[in-house]
């Protein structure tokens, strides 16, 4: 019976013996508030070198110039396989926008917008040329919407029949978002794309086949 005592307090005292090792080893508070301040602190360092805010903004930027690249080559296409073909209502005054409750519109020549959202393909759209009279059928499944659509920043919209040389002229403009992507930004595309907007408080991307981009 004495052995088993025995036996059994030695087992005990090294269970105890071992647990007071392992608290022995682990972090105090204090130690434990540190690396707390320390992840804090390299966490708000990462934010602010990689600035998600302007990434969204870029990702939405890099959508805006996939958008009007696939317009600004549907309406090539349209033009080089439509035998009439026509760009819609080309008004010498209104621009066709997808927001814009302003009424203002981007273009040099057309004063207002005319809001639209319709994504139709068949000629209602806010790009309102009907695309499905390519041979092939429309190369877009929709027409394509700004990724915000407010006051600020919207797809626009201006073109020309006739009556000018040459015929049948268009230009898709959008405003640029981020900074990468803006007038004097490190992917600037607004004051690079050949068009006429290119100062910085009023810089716009411009696409089409309108010489010079100046509708």
């Amino acid at each position: 019976m004495t052995f088993w005592k025995i036996k059994d307090f030695s087992i005990k005292s090294r269970l105890r013996k071992n647990a007071n090792s392992c608290f022995g080893t682990g972090f105090t508070l204090i130690e434990l508030l540190i690396v707390i301040a320390i992840l804090a602190v390299l966490a708000t360092a990462v934010i602010l070198v990689l600035n998600p805010a302007e990434l969204i903004k870029q990702s939405r930027d890099a959508n805006r110039i996939s958008d009007l690249a696939a317009l600004n080559s549907a309406l090539a296409l349209y033009l080089a396989d439509v035998t009439s073909p026509s760009l819609g209502v080309c008004s010498a005054t209104v621009a066709r926008c997808t927001a814009n409750n302003s009424g203002a519109s981007p273009f040099t020549t057309r004063a207002t917008c005319s809001v639209a959202t319709s994504t139709a393909v068949s000629g209602t759209g806010w790009v309102d040329v009907d695309l499905t009279d390519i041979s092939n059928g429309s190369p877009l499944a929709r027409e394509p919407i700004d990724p915000v659509n407010n006051d600020t920043y919207y797809y626009a919209y201006a073109c020309v029949n006739t009556g000018s040389s040459p015929n049948y002229i268009y230009e898709l403009d959008t405003n640029m978002e981020s900074v990468k992507f803006s007038s004097n930004g490190g992917s600037d595309v607004e004051s690079k794309d050949g068009g006429d907007k290119n100062a910085s408080s009023t810089a716009w991307f411009e696409t089409g086949n309108a010489p010079a981009l100046n509708l």
